[in-house]
Order: structure tokens, then sequence, then C-alpha cells
């Protein structure tokens, strides 16, 4: 609880009176209080309790659809958390085309969650679902999200949540899914994605879904984490890491011999992330990490590196082994698609 008070001074005697009211005495009775200045952004506040820090973000509009996602209200705590904190709000009923109010209060069930109406009120409303009511349940829905994630964080409600900071709660709950492109890159400082201007479909590259931009960031830092402090981590931890260090050994035994015996280059993880990217030709998720064939590679008895894949859809994979050169005609070189999609994966830190 804060306030903003108007002293009395006894210049005399060294005194300074204060007259908070019977509401705002409990802000004396834990021991010490914090007094200063007020910035110039409350001078037009009125002597008392100051009211909650206004909260911006509930009214960016790119937010509007994640706090309303099923997930993050889940993650919120539920429509039940959501009812409870509407009935320690204060205020009365939220429905305001009633001339009766009921002094009584409890809580109307509206998509995309919850209004707190008077009893008269809620027979009103029984089975009614208007664009004004989920607009009221709307704007509820938001200030609790913004308030739990706020608590969540160790703040209290003088705090003005930051984009990092709700971003920071969506990572901890698992919901970073629901965050749109343009918040992740605005809070983690990315440029904006370039309007691209193609002829053709495949030549449309997909952005980096928002999850793994947020993940890649996580586990780069627990990564650089592990290695500070000498740790080794035990089988089945980071089982799907967004980060890929190729090692370079210019002193390889094989670059000495005459006629080396070649390796294949293989990585579990890599080709796993491929699988989980939108397929190459069609933007559909992908089921399989399609290794180059033709080209010198992928011959009788052999497969390409696991560095040479591309994400393909079962269908265009059929389609691909079925007809080579169909294919490249229709969708463009196995080549090019390749190197566009390795440009996407250095640009993006999952090569490294």
């Amino acid at each position: 609880m804060r306030a903003l008070l108007t002293p009395e001074i006894a210049r005399g005697m060294g005194i300074v009176l204060l007259r908070p009211g019977a509401d705002l005495m409990p802000i004396f009775t834990s021991g010490r209080v914090l007094v200063e200045l007020p910035p110039a952004s409350m001078a037009h506040l009125a002597t008392g309790a100051l009211p909650p820090a206004r909260q911006p973000l509930a009214e960016d509009t790119a937010l509007a659809g994640f706090f309303i996602h099923e997930d993050v209200i889940r993650a919120a705590g539920g429509v039940p958390s959501l009812e409870r904190w509407l009935m320690n709000q204060e205020g009365g009923c939220q429905y305001p085309h009633s001339d009766y109010h009921h002094h009584e209060l409890k809580t109307f069930r509206h998509a995309p969650g919850a209004i707190r109406v008077c009893w008269h009120c809620d027979n009103v409303l029984s089975g009614q679902h208007t664009q004004r009511l989920a607009e009221i349940a709307r704007v509820n829905v938001v200030a609790w999200v913004i308030a739990m994630a706020r608590g969540a964080l160790g703040f209290d409600d003088s705090h003005e949540l930051t984009l990092p900071e709700l971003c920071w709660w969506a990572l901890r709950e698992e919901v970073t899914h629901a965050l749109p492109d343009s918040i992740t890159r605005r809070a983690l400082r990315l440029p904006a994605e370039p309007i691209q201007s193609v002829t053709r479909e495949i030549d449309l590259v997909p952005s980096l879904p928002v999850t793994e931009v947020l993940r890649a960031k996580a586990w780069r830092a627990g990564a650089a984490a592990k290695c500070s402090s000498n740790e080794t981590p035990q089988a089945g931890q980071d089982e799907q890491p967004q980060l890929l260090a190729l090692k370079v050994d210019p002193e390889s035994p094989e670059s000495f011999m005459l006629r080396p015996k070649r390796r294949r280059w293989e990585n579990p993880n890599y080709t796993r992330w491929v699988k989980q990217q939108p397929c190459a030709c069609c933007n559909q998720q992908a089921d399989d990490p399609h290794h180059l064939i033709g080209h010198g590679q992928g011959g009788m008895g052999t497969k390409a590196h696991d560095l040479f894949v591309l994400p393909l859809c079962r269908k265009h994979h059929d389609e691909l082994h079925r007809d080579p050169v169909a294919f490249e005609e229709k969708y463009g070189s196995q080549l090019e698609l390749i190197f566009r999609f390795l440009d996407r994966a250095l640009a993006i830190g999952v090569l490294a």
C-alpha cells in the first residue's frame, strides 16, 4: 500500500504531522515507513491512497491474442483463479446497462473469461453472449494475467510490468508459443522481419517461430553457464537443443592420406530440429528431414551428410523421391533449397 499525503509542519518543534485517515493507518503499523518526494507524474493525483500502477501492456494491441490464449489463461491459474481475483477487486457490478443492482456480487462466465455482476444482473444475463460482455471479460482477463505474472515475479501492484518481464514469465510458464513474433522481436531487440517481394510461393522463407527464438536464447544461456562451471550435461538433459556447435579440425588424420576413407557426418539433434520446421515446399509441418540425393550425393548404399538435409512433408518427400528431376523443375534445385535452409539455420543461431 502506498499513499500521497500532505504534511503539516510544526517548524519550531521540528515535527511533521500527517493525517492519513483510517483506511491508510495500516501503513504505519509495521514500524518504519519510506518517505520520498513524489515524482512529477503524480502531480495530478489527489491526496490519499495511490492507485495501482498503470499497465501499458494491457493496452498493447499486439498482445491482445496472447492474454486471452487458453494456454496463457491456464498458466495464470485458470478461470476459477480469475473469478477469485475478480471478487477481491474493488467495485460493484460490471454490467452497466441496468437501473437496479443487488448488493451481493458473484461472477458470470463469458468468453474469454468472466465478469463480476450482482445477483440481479446474473439473472438478466443468463445465457446471453454479446460483444459488449466479451469486451468486459477480455479487459478482466488482461488485467488478471498481468497481475498474476507480476505477482509470480515478486512485484506488487505499484510495479509497471515491462515487456521483457512478461516474456520471461511466459518462458517460465512454457507459453511462449502464444507470443506473436512482433512482440518477441521487440523484447529481444531484434530487427523487424523485412517484407519479402517474391513471385513464387516456394521463394517465401518462413520466419523463425517465436518459441524457438526464446528457447534458443535460454538454451544458449544455460550452455554458457555449464561451460563456465565445467559441468557435463547428463544423459537425457537438453534433449532438443536449438544450438548446434560445428567443430573445425584443420589437421584431421584423413587430410594427410592420399586416399582417405570418407566418414559420414551424423547429428540426430540437428535432423530432429529440421523435422520440426515448416516444409520447404508448402510451409506445412514437416514430417521428414530429406537428405540430398543426386548431385554426387546419396548414391547406392550411401547417404548424404546430416548437414545436407531439408524439411519436407510426407507428400513432397514422396514426390521428390518419385521423380527428382520433375520436383526440381517445379520447386527449384535441391542445392538451392538446402543452401537457403542452411543460411537460415546459421542466421538464427541453430548452427554456430
